[in-house]
């Protein structure tokens, strides 16, 4: 952007704004009464009208022509002056009945009927009666004609109507005036928005070239314009145009051009902006509309201490402002600031009136903070404040009940909601799928459709999410039937798709979206779904394909494309690949990334290399509970159970609190390393102080942790305790592991009967084979081959165990009697010769197994 960086350059000398030493604005704002917008950035209605006491249009204080001068004398009771009146009081039909009896109205009693409709929000009014005077064609339209027709066809986002007057004004052969062009360049930017079509948007364009004279009035609706399509580069570059061609700014640039530089994100733009504004004086800086503007710019840049100093040294506050600030601290992760400027607001002395975007703010902020008193107090103040709480506030009330765990209190406050919207029942479903209750969720979803309230693509998102999260493949088709159906269409949608398919073992399905957009444009969400989604299917191969693809369309991975990947990593033993991941966040400043960091732990310490693990691990200045547990769970695959107890401990010294899945990593490290008492108590405390009900894989931990250390009965004993609760396949199967490993037969026999009449038991050859191995130990050969023949007569087969060395960056995969690498002679060879040496060194195998080998040959 070299024009804005010229403008920077001159004007920068001009605004002494940084103290040379720390490099910080500094400036003190000078204190003077607020100022209103000035009149030249009003519509041209606006311009035409004075609003009176009563807020509605005083017609009597048009600008007129000479030839209309003598309507403005002290004369009130001309049927001018009665027609404005009428419409002034809100009664524009009765002025029209009242028109409908002149014999041959004039084109001002003509404007005047149709300014009324506007003023009255009656745009449609105002153009079909439009329409008539040109039907009727007994008086000529003038400017304030087609000014106001104008503002109507903006009104109602009617392009067609408004290129038609367009015409109109061309073959009237007058000229257009400042306040035509004005009229037309705002309707056609106020139209043009909605579509897609490049030509039409070109329209707005096209009108601002061919004004011969621009006012500082075309120019903000420029800058509006080019914010509303995104071209923020464009809105700052017509900003320093305009400056070189001497027009001065008003405080409508300033407004219409600050959102754009946030985006731009250049806080030397924003300075010099910001000091060109306190350079034209108090009217500018100390306007409430721009000081909200300033803040929210700030804001966005990231600059909130200076959006924070412009607010304090603000004369005169309003709630716009207040709002500003409140969610300036809420956009910048400070909450619990933005929750004492709401009390400030609150407890203000100039009765400062917080309305519904204050409470809806302050319930963001307590949200982030999930501090449910505060919650309950806001609840509480609003249903005091408004009896009739606005729905917008209620929604606000119902997520933020749902960030801090309570859904029940959310379904509460949606249940007494006498008035919902869409958004009041995407809110509500959302909350019960965030908090785990996705069948509860579809249920509402049901109840919706019953109710006829329309499902939109929020509600579809949300839908996908509950199917992604129950692997309910039929209610995910359903959904993506529905979408088809209605030729929904929305941004992201394909990421949603892949995503709920990948997740619902339909990874072919997932594949086939993403194969189905045979454009470029895809965006980084679709390639994080599909690379994500291959790797939860263990596709690790397809996975790093998919990731290259990516590379080769210039799409640059995020923080998600890279924790998406490195569990790939990991699974396939590319631990090159790995570092090289690793080396790319470090480049790309994803080093402290929250997920980054998870997954980076989680593939180290899976890959064995526990030390870059802990070193990762203690460099991050951003960890979350789940950075936590894949440590503990890395130190205790590592056999490091003290170090895994004393991380696990420091959670809550570090303000964060641990969830089931860590509580399952802690008493796996317990059990790898035989420290029993240690994960009991951990066990014991899981209810007690952490408020956490243990499920199935808790219990499968303390009985696995009991069987290692030969405690075979106490576990037992445990399992059966549990009583249904305790009928799981992992709790017996751990069980029955340790039977074998301590020879404890008979126990194992108990076990293992126990564990075939648990459902699902037939499906997995495991147990199956542990129970043949038990046998075999015993030295009963023929329940061993009952066993065996039972599982070729159910399909079962023994799952192959794989292992792999990395060398020169290549992984090498192995299995038992491999013969598909392309070494396997030399490794074999390799094999017989080490075979011979172990013999020589004394080794002996256990004669114990040999027939139970010659057993698995046989398969």
């Amino acid at each position: 952007m070299p024009e804005i960086l010229e403008f920077i350059n001159d004007f920068l000398p001009l605004f002494n704004l940084r103290d040379k030493r720390t490099h910080k604005l500094s400036l003190t704002l000078p204190l003077l009464p607020l100022t209103s917008l000035p009149l030249s950035d009003l519509s041209p209605l606006k311009i035409l009208f004075k609003k009176s006491s009563s807020s509605l249009p005083n017609f009597s204080s048009l600008p007129l022509t000479d030839q209309q001068c003598t309507l403005t004398d002290s004369k009130p009771r001309t049927i001018r002056f009665r027609l404005s009146e009428l419409c002034r009081q809100g009664q524009p039909h009765l002025a029209r009945q009242l028109f409908d009896t002149i014999p041959q109205p004039s084109t001002v009693l003509w404007n005047t009927i149709i300014i009324g409709f506007v003023c009255n929000n009656m745009p449609h009014e105002a153009i079909s009666f439009y329409s008539r005077l040109k039907h009727v064609g007994s008086s000529v339209c003038d400017q304030y004609t087609y000014s106001s027709v104008l503002k109507a066809c903006a009104e109602t986002k009617l392009i067609r109507v408004g290129k038609a007057v367009h015409c109109h004004i061309l073959r009237s052969g007058i000229h257009p005036s400042r306040i035509v062009s004005n009229s037309l360049l705002n309707m056609y930017s106020a139209t043009c928005l909605t579509l897609n079509n490049g030509s039409e948007c070109d329209l707005v364009e096209r009108v601002f070239r061919t004004m011969r004279k621009r006012n500082v009035v075309a120019w903000n609706t420029i800058f509006s314009w080019y914010v509303k399509r995104k071209t923020f580069s464009e809105a700052v570059r017509c900003f320093v145009m305009m400056m070189k061609l001497g027009i001065k700014p008003t405080v409508v640039s300033f407004i219409n051009v600050f959102p754009a530089v946030s985006e731009i994100g250049d806080v030397r733009v924003a300075d010099v902006l910001y000091g060109l504004l306190v350079k034209l004086g108090n009217a500018y800086v100390n306007d409430m509309f721009v000081v909200s503007a300033a803040i929210v710019m700030y804001a966005e840049l990231g600059c909130v201490d200076f959006a924070t100093r412009i607010f304090e040294n603000t004369c005169e506050r309003n709630t716009e402002i207040w709002n500003s600030m409140i969610s300036g601290y809420i956009q910048n992760n400070f909450p619990l600031k933005a929750v004492d400027l709401f009390l400030e607001a609150v407890e203000a002395e100039d009765a400062v009136t917080t309305d519904d975007v204050t409470f809806v703010s302050a319930l963001m902020a307590t949200s982030q903070l999930q501090h449910l008193e505060f919650a309950q107090q806001l609840h509480a103040c609003l249903i005091k404040k408004y009896r009739d709480s606005q729905v917008i506030s209620l929604n606000a009330m119902i997520a933020t009940y749902s960030r801090c765990n309570h859904v029940g209190d959310s379904f509460k406050v949606f249940n007494g909601m006498k008035e919902r919207d869409i958004v009041s029942w995407n809110t509500m479903v959302s909350a019960l799928v965030q908090n785990g209750l996705d069948d509860e969720a579809l249920m509402l979803v049901y109840e919706m459709q019953k109710l006829g309230v329309a499902i939109d693509d929020i509600t579809i998102t949300i839908l996908l999410s509950a199917a992604s999260n129950l692997r309910d493949r039929e209610i995910g088709k359903q959904t993506h039937a529905y979408l088809l159906r209605h030729n929904i269409q929305f941004e992201g949608m394909e990421s949603y798709l892949i995503d709920m398919y990948a997740k619902s073992n339909m990874i072919r399905e997932a594949q086939a979206i993403f194969q189905s957009n045979f454009t470029n444009d895809k965006d980084q969400a679709t390639w994080n779904a599909m690379i994500a989604g291959n790797t939860q299917n263990g596709l690790i191969e397809q996975s790093f394909v998919v990731f290259k693809d990516m590379l080769e369309q210039n799409v640059k991975p995020n923080a998600v494309t890279l924790a998406s990947i490195l569990p790939s990593c990991s699974q396939s033993g590319s631990i090159a690949i790995g570092k090289q991941l690793h080396c790319f966040a470090i480049r790309n400043l994803f080093e402290n990334n929250v997920y980054v960091v998870s997954a980076l732990v989680d593939m180290y310490s899976k890959s064995g290399i526990i030390d870059y693990a802990e070193s990762v691990f203690l460099k991050s200045t951003e960890k979350n509970s789940v950075t936590y547990t894949n440590m503990i769970l890395g130190y205790g695959q590592h056999g490091m159970g003290r170090k895994a107890l004393t991380l696990f401990y420091s959670l809550r010294q570090n303000g964060l609190e641990p969830d089931a899945v860590t509580f399952v990593a802690v008493l796996s490290a317990c059990s790898y390393t035989g420290l029993v008492d240690e994960g009991l108590q951990i066990f014991e405390l899981m209810g007690k102080e952490y408020g956490i009900q243990p499920s199935a894989e808790h219990y499968a931990c303390v009985v696995d942790m009991l069987g290692r250390v030969g405690r075979l009965n106490e576990a037992h004993n445990f399992a059966k305790q549990l009583g249904v609760e305790g009928n799981v396949l992992g709790i017996w199967g751990s069980l029955l592991a340790a039977c074998r490993v301590h020879r404890n037969f008979e126990l194992g026999k108990i076990v293992s009967s126990k564990l075939l009449e648990l459902e699902g038991s037939d499906e997995i050859s495991g147990y199956h084979v542990l129970l043949s191995n038990i046998y075999a130990e015993e030295g009963n050969w023929q329940s061993v081959d009952d066993v065996r023949r039972g599982m070729r007569k159910m399909g079962l087969s023994k799952e192959i165990g794989c292992s792999w060395i990395d060398t020169s960056g290549y992984p090498h995969c192995f299995v038992s009697k491999d013969k598909k690498h392309p070494q396997f002679c030399m490794i074999y060879d390799m094999l017989e010769y080490l075979t011979i040496n172990m013999k020589d060194v004394g080794y002996k195998p256990k004669l114990e197994l040999i027939e139970e080998w010659i057993y698995g040959i046989e398969e």
